[in-house]
């Protein structure tokens, strides 16, 4: 079945900014193949991003969007939810946005269960400041803060959500669209935190400090190493650090959403008050 993309782009914003073969036009279609699955009006979306290459997607979709300050696209997010608990509230970060400067706030709205979904792409790099190392740069790998190889062990944020809370956990990558926008929809259709995290190509900074300028070359190198969860797990240890697991890799359907638990306590309170 074909997806009419029009009706969730902002026309009069194209062309866009991204470099040519940047992965987060992958991520945006993709959301918006989950959004006409669902069938999300628009005028009930709401998406919200920080600072960043992938930060600027909300600005190209016809939804409610806000782009706001460096790492606090959460709090922004949470917010609205609290405020208005029937819209579908998404936030779009960068992996240096979210997991860095916008770490805690990533942890803390796992902890709550708070029903947003969070999708990170996650291109081991800051893209747009130009080319730092991020939390999720691999090991060795070199940025324009460390041209001799990063000296620091990566994030696997996938392991830090679920240690974090999150009821919905899942990671796709940019060589595989079909398959990522599944994930994306199932993370929209859960009630409570989902987390997304998509293993994505900034041949712009990292590729080309890494041998990897072509965009080609670097979805080729993901797509190499992206495997089942099931797969990975029979790998021996040598082979699971050259690879990394996808799918959905946790889901808890049982936990009470942080928005439901306080509209509880606040029909409670007014009970109580005397009349």
């Amino acid at each position: 079945m074909s997806v009419d993309y029009m009706p969730y782009v902002r026309e009069e914003k194209l062309p866009h900014m991204w470099c040519p073969g940047c992965g987060i036009g992958v991520v945006m279609k993709s959301m918006i193949k989950a959004f006409e699955d669902l069938e999300w009006e628009p005028e009930d979306t709401a998406v919200i991003s920080g600072i960043g290459c992938t930060s600027r997607l909300p600005g190209y979709m016809k939804v409610n969007t806000l782009h706001t300050t460096h790492g606090r696209a959460i709090s922004f997010a949470t917010g609205i939810k609290m405020h208005r608990s029937d819209k579908h509230v998404v936030v779009i970060s960068g992996d240096g946005d979210a997991s860095a400067i916008g770490g805690n706030h990533l942890i803390h709205a796992a902890r709550r269960n708070i029903d947003l979904t969070v999708i990170v792409n996650n291109n081991h790099i800051y893209g747009m400041t130009g080319g730092q190392y991020s939390p999720t740069t691999p090991l060795g790998a070199k940025a324009s803060t460390a041209p001799y190889g990063n000296l620091e062990p990566a994030f696997d944020l996938v392991k830090l959500l679920i240690g974090a809370g999150a009821t919905f956990v899942a990671r796709g990558h940019v060589g595989n669209g079909r398959q990522l926008a599944s994930f994306i929809r199932k993370a929209f259709a859960h009630k409570g935190f989902s987390f997304v995290e998509v293993v994505s190509n900034c041949h712009t900074q990292f590729g080309r400090r890494n041998k990897m300028a072509d965009p080609m070359n670097m979805v080729n190198w993901i797509s190499d190493r992206a495997v089942s969860q099931k797969k990975w797990e029979n790998m021996s240890a040598a082979d699971q650090e050259k690879h990394f697991p996808v799918g959905v890799m946790f889901e808890d359907t049982e936990q009470a959403e942080y928005c439901e638990r306080y509209e509880k306590l606040i029909a409670k309170l007014r009970e109580e008050q005397p009349a």
